[in-house]
């Protein structure tokens, strides 16, 4: 082979080099949680891989057993929102003690993570952006009006889903559909324990 056709072949296989996608990164290993209430268990995969942010807050409190004991407080319901013009269907459970608290999260935008509120959806509560804490919801049915340009919150930014209900969707509804008062539930039902599933 002549020195121009070694050449060129090596030209080739440099170039070939350069347009080879570089090697994905460690993958990242989405843990399980069982949440444990008065009504049955419900079981949620954490979405660490899409929403890091969010799911090692989450994560963190589950691991610190902060949720132990807390209870879901609220649902929200088609029927108990009358002065809201843009309606959800949602359950939520109450944040931990504030002394507790681990600092406020940076709002992670679901244009960014690329989820969505769907059926299902664990996303964390929030007043103004980078605001959230403990406190979170479960969505029941497709909730687009929690997503960023959603028009649940007038800011515009949704909320951060982090995770979905794998298992025990009969039980949110359950949850959801329980006596309430507004959007009281009464009584609060009970959160046994959250706990990481191990792998």
């Amino acid at each position: 082979m002549s020195g121009r056709a070694v050449a060129a072949a090596a030209l080739l296989v440099a170039l070939s080099l350069a347009a080879a996608p570089a090697p994905d990164g460690p993958a990242v290993s989405n843990p399980r949680v069982l949440i444990r209430t008065e009504m049955g268990d419900i079981t949620a995969e954490i979405y660490a891989d899409r929403a890091p942010i969010t799911a090692t807050n989450f994560m963190r409190y589950v691991d610190t057993g902060l949720y132990d004991g807390t209870v879901f407080f609220r649902t929200v319901t088609l029927e108990n929102q009358k002065s809201q013009e843009v309606k959800i269907e949602v359950i939520q459970a109450e944040g931990v003690d504030e002394k507790k608290e681990f600092p406020p999260i940076k709002l992670e935008r679901t244009f960014a993570t690329g989820l969505h509120h769907l059926d299902g959806t664990l996303s964390m509560a929030r007043a103004e952006p980078d605001s959230a804490t403990s406190s979170f919801s479960i969505c029941v049915n497709d909730q687009p009006a929690l997503d960023f340009d959603g028009k649940r919150n007038k800011d515009g930014h949704g909320f951060a889903a982090f995770g979905r209900v794998t298992a025990g969707m009969n039980v949110v509804r359950k949850i959801h559909e329980a006596p309430h008062q507004g959007q009281m539930l009464t009584p609060p039902v009970k959160i046994i324990s959250v706990k990481r599933i191990a792998e």
